[in-house]
């Protein structure tokens, strides 16, 4: 009886994701008025509004069939190329990094954008590709060039972390579509002999440092190991039940650096505790196991890449930033979805989820959508 006093409309709504990560959402504005000093302005407040926003576009994403996303798939990708050179050319400068465009109404970081889009276009290409030609290494060049050159624009902006992220859902993609195990081990011992070379040629000073400073954070506690001693201190001294909200002290008296973005998860568990993290860590573990039941559901290869592309490219970010403050990972600068302030990020992380939402839908209805 009940039901039937719900419009269809409403009714139909996938609530069994849209209530997880709305409890989740709200958990992060919470986190981001304690880090603002008990206020709304300038993070909760936005953090809020750019979840309505995001998860109208996600809905929406989520009833456009699979003909459509597979025909976007090559222009979206060169969209998103030219987009990375027009930061190379014109692109904002914060923080030592060029990685945003000024569009008037919001700042857009492109490389967030490429991560979902890098998802996208390796699942066409391998959905495209005769399963007889997938062991063949030439089939993998074509896929090399489509990765290498959106990886190379970001790693020059420099962006170590979304770089590794792109690769990394770029991978997880290739792996899938069934290239043999051989080729995996043989580019992971390749990776391991050149990566002492590329430590000292390839990368910058402060992405060194970043690296020596996690295999030994007390050398200098006050200097490039500041970050991540304070965040172990915050999650610290949160023990169980944490300090309550509003209490913690290491946000509070500044002595947690990005205490809103990049260490928001230890901004959290100050004051949330252990019961704090556990309660983040069971959302996205359910919104994983919901990815990979929708992939593992799905009837044609394409579907099936992309909707454990796409789980994944959540999985890094969560993996990456909790390992990150705890001290278990280089610091790389990847914020936690929907706990963690920033626009490009969180519409990232929306796209992820509407396209995992419209692959569920094709499931159920055979690819049909809203066009």
């Amino acid at each position: 009886m009940a039901r039937n006093l719900v419009p269809d409309a409403i009714a139909r709504q996938p609530w069994h994701v849209i209530l997880p990560l709305f409890a989740l959402n709200t958990f992060g504005s919470l986190v981001l008025y304690s880090a603002a000093g008990g206020k709304m302005q300038p993070w909760a407040l936005l953090h809020e509004i750019h979840f309505a926003v995001f998860l109208v576009m996600a809905l929406v994403i989520s009833y456009l069939p699979r003909d459509l996303f597979k025909l976007a798939a090559y222009p979206t990708y060169v969209v998103l190329v030219v987009l990375l050179v027009l930061v190379e050319l014109i692109g904002g400068i914060g923080g030592g990094s060029q990685r945003w465009l000024n569009l008037g109404f919001m700042t857009l970081q492109p490389s967030e954008l490429m991560k979902p889009g890098i998802v996208l276009v390796m699942a066409k290409f391998f959905d495209t590709l005769p399963p007889a030609m997938t062991r063949n290494w030439r089939a993998l060049l074509p896929a090399a060039a489509l990765l290498g050159v959106p990886a190379l624009l970001v790693m020059l902006q420099p962006d170590l972390g979304t770089g590794l992220a792109i690769c990394a859902g770029a991978a997880v993609v290739i792996f899938l579509a069934g290239l043999p195990m051989a080729w995996f081990v043989g580019a992971g011992a390749a990776l391991a002999a050149i990566a002492p070379i590329a430590f000292f040629t390839l990368l910058h000073d402060y992405q060194r440092n970043r690296v020596l400073t996690f295999l030994d954070p007390e050398s200098d506690p006050l200097g490039t190991g500041y970050h991540i001693t304070q965040s172990k201190i915050a999650i610290g001294s949160g023990g169980f039940w944490g300090k309550g909200f509003g209490n913690g002290s290491q946000s509070h008296l500044e002595y947690l650096p990005e205490a809103h973005t990049d260490f928001a998860f230890a901004t959290m568990a100050e004051e949330w505790g252990i019961l704090g993290g556990l309660f983040i860590l069971a959302v996205f573990l359910w919104l994983f196991r919901w990815g990979l039941q929708v992939a593992r559901a799905s009837n044609d290869r394409f579907s099936m890449l992309l909707a454990a592309g796409m789980t994944f490219t959540i999985f890094f970010y969560m993996a990456i930033n909790t390992m990150m403050v705890m001290g278990l990972a280089p610091v790389v600068g990847i914020p936690l979805p929907w706990i963690s302030h920033g626009g490009s990020s969180m519409m990232t992380n929306m796209i992820c989820v509407g396209t995992i939402m419209a692959v569920d839908r094709w499931n159920k209805r055979g690819g049909a959508g809203l066009i």
